[in-house]
């Protein structure tokens, strides 16, 4: 029997072909048996109320120890920051918010100058009213220099002004200088007229 070599070589290399092929699948499968673990979820936690700060605001919104600017200032919440927000005073003017790093984690901000989303807060109380560090006392002495005695002033003497004096004037329309009616001395005159022509007359003839 004749050997064909050629058909022997082809049929060979196939054969070394497949084995190849096989191993390389069952190494495949080999390594997808890996231990498989669950992933964790990363899920955010709700903040609840918060308070934020206006991005296009220009200053620091302070954080005082209390609801008042009598109260210390604790801190700065910069401009678009977020905190949780805690409660409100009764008037809602000052909020309490979460600010760690300080005594009870907490402090204040005023009300009108943040932005609260997510709810509404409730009523706390608020921490007492701080005592003064200082008392301010006055010196007497530097007060009584600008202590001043009024003294009362001495209203000027009236004078009652000089009575005004109406003159009068006498009525001569009718009288005549000597004190005689005037009608009366027109009569005379008269008379003494008439006789004049009268006299005249007896001349002229």
């Amino acid at each position: 029997m004749k050997i064909n070599w050629f058909y022997l070589i082809i049929s060979a290399t196939l054969l070394i072909i497949f084995l190849f092929n096989l191993n390389i699948e069952v190494d495949a499968h080999g390594s997808m048996q890996q231990p498989t673990i669950a992933l964790p979820t990363v899920t955010g936690t709700p903040m609840g109320v918060t308070v934020s700060v206006n991005l296009n605001q220009e200053d620091f919104v302070n954080v005082r120890s209390g609801p008042g600017r009598f109260f210390d200032k604790i801190g700065d919440l910069l401009p678009g920051q977020k905190v949780p927000a805690l409660g409100k005073t009764a008037g809602g003017d000052w909020i309490m918010i979460e600010y760690p790093g300080v005594p009870g984690g907490v402090g204040w901000v005023y009300a009108p100058i943040v932005i609260i989303s997510g709810g509404d807060l409730p009523i706390v109380e608020p921490p007492p009213t701080p005592t003064p560090k200082m008392t301010q006392t006055i010196d007497p002495t530097l007060a009584a220099q600008f202590i001043q005695t009024p003294f009362p002033t001495r209203l000027p003497t009236f004078t009652a002004a000089p009575p005004i004096t109406i003159p009068t004037f006498a009525d001569y329309s009718a009288s005549s200088p000597g004190g005689l009616p005037m009608g009366l001395v027109i009569l005379v005159f008269a008379g003494l007229g008439i006789l004049l022509g009268l006299f005249s007359l007896l001349q002229a003839r």
